[in-house]
């Protein structure tokens, strides 16, 4: 029997949700699945807690300590805000990580361990860079690519031992690709996500807090170094990494879902004397570094040559790996002077109110004369440093060279005061503001030379 419902159509509201911007005319065609870039702004909705998204060992202590939003990521919750908006929120949050010293949760960074006497060839063919120059008990930032050259994951690898190596990953789920890889290619590993769940430790009060936890040894420890050592009797690995550019460690625990309290209220008694805060990842100054969000700059069938990701393509390397061929004649092409897309990664400065939490849609780039949308803004957000807000953002290769005037669409609250929302932008350089530990693109652009290993 048909239902009728009546006055549904009266219901509606006066403007439809599917009427909100959406421009046509960014031009996407080399890509198979477009970057959704309908302007659909805030849209309140609460998230559902339930089983069907894991829960890290931290979550209930994140809880315990303010956090009031969260996303997902790599199918776990992650908390994303602790300072409520009314008191400051993330900006707050971001005064604790450059002045102090920051606890973020990171277990979302799952850790798939890749074990056996195969190892170092395994890695070595689904890496990008020469996982035969990394030597135990250092680590490496890598990605992982398809055999289109699509950036697949830009983990940080750590090399635990001779045999045995972590990847600990950005958002998207890499078990399962290197698994089937392997189903092939019968490489002596063994393929498993752990029970290690990393903490991070962010801001230039790291090195004395860690130093409290560890001894006079964590100075010694270099940019991307890894150590053993021990908090409340577990067993951890620690590293010189972090998603920011500022002085900064991660732990990772083993066997974290038993001894996660144990991490991290010693971290939190032993913080007390630096000013510790708990904060939620700080997006904003690891734009300023330049530092990328999988998912958000970049995804599978991003390039590494369209996101500043060139250095990861090493020209030297012999052995073969996921996405060899293809990369090199990419590369081949971009020296040509005709890249195979339409649109690359540039860092802009911008106008309007300064931009103090996450963006909700990817916000739209015009030349400087306005007209129809060319390209979008992936990561926007204020820099109390730079007295500006900057972004990362894509835009068509005729606009990438730094001082290239262009255009970005705001949503109404960031619009400049005269009410405008288009915004005057700038193409610059990134990153940003220098990192306290630069990594590989940053010293090689400071020499002046085409790095790649």
């Amino acid at each position: 029997m048909a239902i009728k419902l009546e006055g549904a159509k009266s219901d509606y509201p006066q403007q439809r949700a599917g009427a909100a911007r959406q421009p046509h005319s960014v031009d996407q065609s080399d890509r198979r699945v477009p970057i959704n870039l309908r302007q659909s702004g805030p849209t309140p909705v609460e998230m559902l807690i339930s089983t069907r998204v894991r829960k890290s060992p931290y979550w209930h202590l994140a809880f315990e300590a303010g956090c009031w939003r969260a996303t997902v990521y790599n199918r776990m919750y992650h908390p994303r805000g602790y300072v409520q908006p009314q008191d400051g929120g993330a900006m707050v949050e971001y005064a604790s990580l450059v002045n102090d010293v920051t606890l973020w949760n990171v277990a979302v960074e799952r850790q798939i361990q890749v074990k056996g006497p195969d190892a170092e060839a395994f890695v070595n063919y689904v890496i990008t860079r020469d996982a035969t120059k990394i030597k135990p008990l250092r680590g490496k930032y890598v990605i992982l690519c398809n055999e289109e050259g699509g950036i697949l994951n830009d983990p940080v690898l750590l090399r635990i031992a001779e045999d045995e190596f972590w990847f600990s990953l950005s958002d998207s789920d890499l078990e399962m690709w290197l698994r089937g890889v392997n189903i092939s290619r019968k490489f002596d590993v063994t393929i498993a996500e752990i029970d290690v769940a990393p903490l991070q430790i962010q801001g230039p009060k790291s090195e004395a807090l860690m130093t409290d936890l560890f001894g006079d040894c964590v100075k010694d420890l270099p940019f991307y170094g890894l150590m053993e050592g021990e908090v409340a009797g577990h067993p951890v690995v620690v590293s010189q990494t972090g998603f920011t550019g500022e002085k900064g460690y991660e732990i990772y625990l083993r066997d974290a879902t038993e001894h996660a309290e144990d991490l991290w209220y010693t971290v939190l008694n032993v913080g007390a004397n630096h000013n510790l805060r708990v904060i939620a990842p700080a997006h904003h100054r690891r734009i300023a570094a330049g530092i990328l969000s999988w998912g958000q700059d970049l995804d599978q069938e991003t390039l590494p040559f369209q996101c500043n990701l060139a250095y990861q393509v090493p020209r030297n390397k012999e052995a073969d790996y996921i996405g060899k061929q293809r990369l090199e004649a990419i590369r081949d092409q971009v020296e040509a002077g005709c890249p195979p897309f339409r649109q690359v990664m540039v860092g802009i400065r911008l106008g309007g109110a300064p931009i103090t939490d996450y963006a909700n849609d990817f916000w739209l780039v015009s030349s400087a004369d306005g007209g129809e949308p060319v390209g979008y803004v992936t990561s926007p957000w204020y820099s109390p440093e730079l007295n500006t807000n900057i972004a990362l953002a894509y835009v068509p290769l005729e606009m990438r060279d730094i001082g290239t005037r262009l255009s970005v669409q705001l949503p109404q609250e960031y619009a400049a005061p005269d009410d405008a929302l288009d915004v005057e932008a700038e193409v610059v350089a990134v990153p940003f503001r220098p990192s306290v530990n630069p990594n590989a693109r940053e010293r090689a652009r400071a020499k002046g030379i085409d790095f790649a290993d």
